[in-house]
């Protein structure tokens, strides 16, 4: 392999991909093989993580479903932003928005919807990509190609939200913990070549807000059961 090739290899969206192809899996197993009970042990159920402590129901239910739209959906928005959006942050900065506002938009739906309400779905991790989109605007104000896909981005994000307004199904709290995870996590590690020097300060107040959101919902959360 030349290096063009390992350079053009690099700068693939394996991580959108990867994410892609676990759901992927996770949604097969669960339509073929409905008697293995992945999904009762991987979507998000305060009772189950109170109680039983299963603490990885924060992070798991960004890969199951509910049924093949809601499948369909999610899939088709990761991976057209998904690309995008990990070949302008970088792999590990991807990686890290990704996880980290999923857990997020658990976080706040574990401690603010009603307790024993399940949930599950990739969107609490795809409105921490629109959040960390956000500082992609802000940043690159005045790139037309930038700003043309926060428009898009932002006109789904409104549509989302005015579709769960109306839709009990869809978890309001998750999307809103993803957002406002997206915002803080995309502003605290930043660009890997920002248009302008991210101030410190900055960064450091979006990391501490972040911790703040984390230990709040955390105690709500567990409060709620006691």
């Amino acid at each position: 392999m030349n290096e063009f090739q390992f350079r053009r290899l690099r700068n693939q969206p394996f991580f959108t991909w990867l994410f892609l192809g676990i759901q992927t899996l996770v949604f097969l197993l669960g339509y073929f093989l409905p008697r293995i009970p992945l999904e009762s042990n991987g979507v998000l159920y305060g009772p189950a993580i109170v109680f039983l402590h299963q603490y990885w129901r924060f992070l798991t239910p960004v890969f199951f479903h509910f049924g093949l739209m809601h499948y369909a959906v999610n899939s088709i928005v990761l991976y057209y932003m998904g690309e995008q959006i990990e070949a302008l942050y970088g792999h590990t900065r991807f990686l890290i928005i990704y996880l980290g506002t999923g857990i997020m938009g658990n976080l706040m739906s574990f401690a603010f919807n009603t307790p024993g309400i399940v949930s599950a779905g990739s969107s609490t991790a795809l409105f921490g990509l629109f959040g960390s989109f956000i500082i992609l605007g802000v940043h690159f104000r005045h790139n037309q190609v930038i700003e043309g896909l926060v428009k898009q981005f932002t006109l789904f994000l409104v549509l989302s939200f005015a579709f769960g307004m109306f839709d009990q199904s869809i978890d309001i709290w998750g999307h809103v913990g993803g957002l406002v995870g997206g915002v803080l996590i995309g502003n605290f590690i930043g660009l890997p070549r920002p248009a302008k020097k991210y101030s410190i300060h900055i960064r450091i107040l979006s990391l501490l807000i972040f911790t703040f959101f984390v230990i709040l919902c955390l105690m709500y959360g567990f409060k709620k059961y006691g």
